[in-house]
C-alpha cells in the first residue's frame, strides 16, 4: 500500500497538471502538445513530484495536521518555482489556472496518499513481529534501532536466551509456544543462538508453519538498513565491494557522477557570483576554502567548499555546529548547502564520487583506524558527496558515533548498487529540503 501511495502521487500529479493544461488549451483554441507549455506542464510535474518527496510525502507525515501542511509546502514550493522562472524569462510559461488549480486539487490528494501510507505504515509495524532468540544488550539495542529510523517497521513482542528455550523435555518445544503466544512473524537469532542446536531444531519447526528467520545480522541489513557494531569486523572481508569487485558498476558508477558533476557545475557556475558579491558585503576573505581528506585507497586530496568562516584553522573542524567563526552569510550557505557545490570540481576530477563515505580529515582517519582495524576497509572505494551513512546517521562528532556510522557505510558497500546510489541521492534531496540534513 506505501508504493501504491508513492505511485498515486505521481500519477495524480501528472494527470491533474495536464489534464488542468488540456482543459485551458480546449476551452482557449490551442493546441497543448503543440506549443511549449506541454514542456513546461511535464517541468512543473516534476517540480510538484520532487517537491513532495522533498517534504517526505506520503511517507513520513504522522498526522493529518503533518499531511497538510507538507502539501501546502509541497505545492507552494512548486508553485514558487516555477514564478521565479516565468519572472526570469519574462514570459508566462505556464497558464496561472494550470499552476493554481493544480494546488488546489493536489492538496487533499496529497493528504489521502499520506493517510494510505500511514495506515500500510501502521499495518506494517504490527505485521512485522519479532522473537529475538539472544543476550540482554542485544535485545536492548535492538528496540533502540527499531524505534529510531528502521527501513521496514517491526516491533519486538518478545525475547529470550538459548538457555530459556532449551528442550530439557522433548513433547515440550517452548520457542514454538512462545511465538504462538506472541503471534510472531520474524524469529532473530543472535550468534549464539545460531550455535544453539535446540535453538536451530525449533526455528526449523517454525520455518515450516511460515514464520522469518533471520540471522541477527540479515535482519540488520534488512530491517534497519546497517551491519550491527559486534558483525563489522567479522564479515569486513565476507563481501564483495561492488568498485572493487564489479568493473561494470563501476564504470556506469563513474558515468553516474560525470553526469551529475556536469549539471552541479551549470549550477556553479550561475551561484558563484552570487556568492562573490555576497561575500564582499557579509564574508570578506577568499572564494574557496580547502582541506585536505582522505580518498580511495587512502590517497590525500582537498576537498572544496564555499568559505564559510571569518578565519579556517585547517587543524579545525569546519562543520562544528555552532561554531563562533561562522559568518551570517556562511550560516547562510550552510543552512542551504551551497557551500558544498565546488566539490562537483572534485567529482569530476575523480577526486569524490557522489554518493559513498563521507570522506575524512587524516588525523581522524588514523585514530580511528588504530582504534578499529577494519576501518580502512571504507577507503577502498571512491568517498562521497553524500552516503548512506549521512542521510540515515546524523553529524558523527565521537567515537561511539563515527562507529556507528561505520555500520551503515559497511551497509552500503556490502549493498553497493547504482539502485542503491540512485536511492541515497533522492533521500538526501529529501534531507536537504526537509532542512534536516548535514
Amino acid at each position: 500500500m506505501r508504493r501504491l501511495a508513492r505511485l498515486a502521487i505521481n500519477a495524480g500529479t501528472a494527470l491533474c497538471v495536464l489534464g488542468l493544461g488540456a482543459a485551458h488549451a480546449a476551452a482557449h483554441g490551442y493546441s497543448m502538445t503543440a506549443s511549449s507549455r506541454f514542456a513546461w506542464s511535464v517541468g512543473y510535474v516534476a517540480a510538484l513530484t520532487v517537491a513532495a518527496y522533498g517534504v517526505g510525502l506520503p511517507d513520513l507525515p504522522r498526522t493529518r495536521r503533518h499531511a497538510l501542511l507538507a502539501a501546502l509546502g509541497a505545492t507552494a514550493t512548486a508553485a514558487a518555482a516555477i514564478s521565479v522562472v516565468e519572472l526570469f524569462v519574462g514570459d508566462a510559461l505556464l497558464p496561472r489556472a494550470v499552476v493554481f488549480g493544480s494546488a488546489l486539487v493536489l492538496v487533499p490528494w496529497y493528504v489521502l496518499c499520506a493517510r494510505v501510507a500511514g495506515d500500510a505504515r501502521s499495518r506494517a509495524e504490527d505485521r512485522d513481529r519479532v522473537i529475538l532468540v539472544g543476550d540482554v544488550d542485544e535485545v536492548g539495542l535492538l528496540r533502540a534501532e527499531l524505534d529510531r529510523a528502521p527501513e521496514r517497521h517491526a516491533v519486538v513482542v518478545a525475547a529470550v536466551t538459548p538457555e530459556e528455550v532449551a528442550l530439557d523435555d522433548p513433547p515440550c518445544v517452548p520457542l514454538l509456544d512462545l511465538a504462538d503466544a506472541a503471534r510472531a512473524t520474524v524469529l532473530v537469532l543472535s550468534r549464539r543462538a545460531q550455535s544453539d542446536d535446540d535453538v536451530v531444531l525449533q526455528a526449523a519447526r517454525l520455518h515450516e508453519r511460515g514464520v522469518r528467520v533471520r540471522t541477527l545480522s540479515l535482519f540488520y541489513e534488512q530491517w534497519l538498513g546497517k551491519l550491527p557494531v559486534g558483525e563489522l569486523e567479522r564479515v569486513s572481508l565476507l563481501f564483495d565491494v561492488g568498485e572493487v569487485h564489479a568493473p561494470h558498476y563501476a564504470q556506469a558508477k563513474r558515468l553516474f557522477d560525470l553526469c551529475l558533476a556536469a549539471a552541479g557545475a551549470v549550477a556553479l557556475v550561475a551561484v558563484t557570483p552570487l556568492v562573490v558579491a555576497a561575500n564582499g558585503i557579509a564574508n570578506r576573505g577568499p572564494l574557496l576554502y580547502r582541506q585536505p581528506r582522505v580518498g580511495r585507497d587512502g590517497q590525500l586530496f582537498s576537498i572544496l567548499k564555499f568559505r564559510t568562516m571569518h578565519c579556517v584553522d585547517p587543524a579545525g573542524d569546519p562543520t562544528a555546529e555552532d561554531d563562533p567563526r561562522v559568518t551570517r552569510f556562511g550560516r547562510v550557505l550552510r543552512r542551504s548547502h551551497l557551500d558544498e557545490l565546488p566539490q562537483v570540481l572534485n567529482i569530476l576530477r575523480g577526486e569524490l564520487s557522489v554518493v559513498g563515505p563521507r570522506p575524512e580529515q587524516p588525523h581522524l582517519v588514523s585514530e580511528l583506524s588504530a582504534k578499529l582495524p577494519f576501518y580502512r576497509l571504507r577507503h577502498l572505494v571512491r568517498p562521497g558527496l553524500t552516503g548512506w551513512a549521512q542521510v540515515k546517521y546524523r553529524y558523527a562528532g565521537t567515537d561511539v558515533e563515527a562507529l556507528e556510522k561505520l555500520q551503515y557505510e559497511f551497509f552500503y558497500l556490502r549493498r553497493q548498487s547504482l539502485a542503491l546510489d540512485v536511492r541515497i541521492v533522492g533521500r538526501t534531496l529529501r534531507s536537504v529540503i526537509g532542512r534536516d540534513g548535514r
